[in-house]
C-alpha cells in the first residue's frame, strides 16, 4: 500500500494509472475509520483496478464553534485498517496541499443542499462540494463509494457530479449500525455512556416510524414526524435539530409518504454532539 501526501504527486499518480487504462475506485473519508467506512471499501473493491482512499479532515465544511479541532484523528490506525482491507493507495494531505493560502474558488450546490443540514450548517455543503471537486480532480476516480448515513450529502455530491460533468459513477453503501442500533459515526467516540443511552432514542424513533408506515399503513407525514419527535423528547441530554420527511432524490419536503421515494431524516444534539440518521421507506 502506498501513502501519498502531496497533491501534485497524487494527481500525477492517478493520471498515470488512467493512461494505463486502470479504473480507480475512490472512498473519500475524514479518517477515524470504522466498519461503516470499511464496508464502502468492500462495496467498491471488486469493481475497480486500483482502490484509493483519502484521509483528510476538511476545515471548510466545519462552521464556527464546531468540532474541527477535536475531530478524532488516528492516522496510524487508519493506515493499518486500510492495509488489512487491500487498499492500494491512501491520499492523506495537509491542508496546505488542498487550499492555497489565497484560495478564492468554491463549489456551491444551491438546491438540494438548502434544507435540513444546509439550514443549520449553512457553509457545510459548500465545503463538502469544494473539497470533493478537488479530490475528484486529484484522484481521477471512475467510481466513488459514499455512505447512506449522510443522505443529503450523497444527493449534493450526485448533483455536483452531474452538473459539472465528472465522469464518475456513484455507489451508495447502506447505513451500518452497532449492535444496539446506533448508526456508526466517527463522532460516536464523543459519547459518554449516559449520552449514548439518549442517542439510541434516534434508532428507536426511526423504528417506530417504520412500523407506522410499513405495518400500519400510515402515509401521513405529520403523524410520522410527530411520533418520531415524541420518542426523541424522552432524552435527558437530547435536543431535536430536525425531523423531516423528504424525497430522497431531491430533498424536497414530502406532503405524503411514498414507499420507495420518501426518506425520514433526523438530526439531534446529544449535549454538544450532533448526530444524524435516516430511514428510507
Amino acid at each position: 500500500m502506498e501513502v501519498i501526501r502531496s497533491a501534485a504527486d497524487m494527481q500525477a499518480r492517478a493520471l498515470g494509472l488512467r493512461k494505463e487504462g486502470k479504473t480507480i475506485g475512490f472512498v473519500p473519508t475524514m479518517g477515524s475509520l470504522h466498519p461503516g467506512h470499511l464496508s464502502l471499501i468492500e462495496l467498491i473493491r471488486g469493481k475497480c483496478d486500483v482502490l484509493l482512499l483519502s484521509i483528510y479532515v476538511n476545515p471548510t465544511q466545519f462552521g464556527v464553534g464546531e468540532d474541527y479541532e477535536k475531530y478524532p484523528r488516528n492516522l496510524d490506525q487508519d493506515l493499518e485498517l486500510c492495509q488489512g482491507r487491500g487498499v492500494d493507495l491512501v491520499f492523506s494531505p495537509e491542508s496546505s496541499e488542498i487550499y492555497a493560502q489565497d484560495a478564492s474558488t468554491h463549489v456551491l450546490e444551491d438546491v438540494v443542499g438548502k434544507g435540513l443540514c444546509g439550514t443549520v450548517r449553512p457553509q457545510h455543503f459548500r465545503g463538502v462540494a469544494t473539497v470533493c471537486a478537488k479530490l475528484f480532480n486529484l484522484c481521477q476516480p471512475s467510481m466513488v463509494a459514499l455512505g447512506q448515513k449522510d443522505a443529503q450529502q450523497v444527493v449534493v455530491l450526485k448533483r455536483m457530479i452531474r452538473d459539472l460533468h465528472f465522469p464518475i459513477e456513484v455507489m451508495v453503501g447502506p447505513i451500518l449500525r452497532d449492535a444496539d442500533g446506533l448508526a456508526m459515526s466517527s463522532r460516536n467516540a464523543y459519547l459518554e455512556p449516559k449520552q449514548r443511552e439518549d442517542a439510541l432514542l434516534v434508532y428507536q424513533a426511526l423504528q417506530a416510524a417504520r412500523k407506522l408506515v410499513e405495518e400500519k399503513g400510515s402515509r401521513n407525514v405529520d403523524r410520522v414526524k410527530a411520533e418520531t419527535a415524541n420518542i426523541l423528547k424522552g432524552g435527558r441530554f437530547l435536543r431535536v435539530n430536525y425531523v423531516e420527511v423528504v424525497d430522497r432524490e431531491t430533498m424536497r419536503p414530502e406532503t405524503e409518504i411514498v414507499p420507495g421515494r420518501s426518506l425520514l431524516a433526523v438530526a439531534v444534539w446529544v449535549d454538544q454532539v450532533r448526530l444524524i440518521d435516516n430511514l428510507c421507506f
